[in-house]
């Protein structure tokens, strides 16, 4: 049989029944719920406020400051990420389902780490940081699709399961 549901159900599924039921009984897949779509709340205004600045020339500081609290969040998410990660796979990141994600996210933590390292020690001048925020925001935005892909593909492959 081909097509794509046929192709999704036989992958190996993204869970084992174990780690499902663990995943659905942990009250970190709800933090990881909330956190994600506020974290990207956070980074549509920051992406906003960056655009405002760049365009006007207006704003640096709320611009910057809303990259700060943007890599908050970014830091929040991943440390409970990898507390999920270790209640449902055994492991605190690199889980085999993860694994990509987790290495593309330690990127986007770098770049975020680079914006505020840059901030508060390295004193970079205001457009230097803002490529900076932009390049964070990127790869953000690719790694939150990995994320969505995953999960949509996991979705699907129950589907077809079921």
């Amino acid at each position: 049989m081909t097509g794509k549901r046929s192709d999704t159900a036989n992958r190996r599924p993204l869970y084992t029944p174990a780690q499902k039921q663990r995943r659905d009984a942990t009250p970190w897949t709800l933090v990881q719920g909330v956190l994600a779509p506020v974290q990207f709340l956070v980074f549509l205004i920051s992406l906003g406020l960056v655009f405002r600045y760049l365009t006007t020339g207006e704003g640096y500081a709320l611009a910057s400051w809303s990259i700060v609290v943007k890599t908050g969040f970014l830091y929040l998410i991943m440390v409970t990420g990898a507390i999920w990660e270790k209640v449902v796979f055994g492991q605190w990141l690199f889980a085999p389902a993860f694994f990509w994600e987790d290495v593309f996210s330690f990127a986007v933590i770098a770049l975020h780490t680079v914006y505020i390292y840059g901030l508060f020690w390295a004193g970079l001048p205001p457009m230097t940081l803002m490529v900076i925020a932009l390049a964070a925001y990127a790869a953000y935005v690719i790694n939150a699709g990995q994320f969505v892909w995953k999960l949509r593909a996991a979705r699907l492959q129950a589907e077809a399961m079921a």
